[in-house]
């Protein structure tokens, strides 16, 4: 995906992928990591996710990466905060309390961007991504943040009967992308196909949401 076609979709407001509210999976699992308050939490193409305040109201230090200016200026505003805002390296960014969201291209990001970092959470990045880009994403994860816990959260559908975004990302091919260098674990796996209605109009016959605990081995 060329990073025209997200400024597009923020541009027009073609965002369903944007949840109006907390992610339940992050509700449910996220305690269950034994993270230590003000832990900082990597979370790549975050878009204006609330999951950002949920992560912050827990105590976390949240840190967002998201190529479309738009999405953070947006987050911002909508949650009433006035970010401090500067140009660093390849990116833009905005801080306010314990958020902070680094507009730019995520493959920019250096070892040393999220050296403070020791969780991760995906619950839109690698299924935003095509084949070939989620191989580059999921090897520029492990190299630029070689130890964390966290949650990946993906779907898993016939690509046949629909074109992503978002992506299937099938259980194989997780393992195959990141199974070398961290641990996965299936916290939870349910077809979530009747809640689909995008999905449903397209005829896709399934729909399989598994939520992964992932961790350094």
């Amino acid at each position: 995906m060329e990073p025209e076609f997200w400024h597009k979709r923020w541009s027009t407001n073609q965002i369903g992928f944007h949840l109006p509210e907390v992610n339940p999976y992050l509700q449910r699992f996220w305690p269950q990591l034994g993270l230590a308050q003000g832990s900082r939490v990597l979370v790549p193409l975050c878009g204006k996710t609330l999951d950002l305040l949920w992560l912050a109201h827990q105590g976390y230090s949240v840190l967002g990466v998201e190529l479309s200016e738009k999405a953070a200026v947006d987050f911002f505003l909508e949650h009433h905060l006035e970010p401090s805002v500067s140009e660093e390296g390849a990116f833009k960014v905005f801080r306010a309390a314990d958020i902070e969201i680094r507009c730019g291209d995520f493959f920019a990001l250096s070892p040393e961007d999220v050296s403070d970092c020791s969780a991760l959470y995906d619950r839109a990045a690698l299924i935003a991504l095509p084949g070939p880009m989620r191989e580059r994403y999921a090897a520029h994860l492990q190299t630029i943040l070689p130890q964390c816990v966290g949650l990946l959260i993906t779907l898993d559908y016939l690509q046949d009967e629909m074109p992503g975004p978002p992506f299937s990302v099938g259980d194989d091919e997780v393992q195959k992308l990141l199974g070398e260098g961290w641990r996965l674990e299936v916290l939870q796996e349910q077809d979530v196909l009747g809640e689909s209605w995008k999905f449903l109009q397209a005829g896709v016959k399934r729909l399989d949401e598994r939520v992964y605990r992932v961790s350094s081995r």
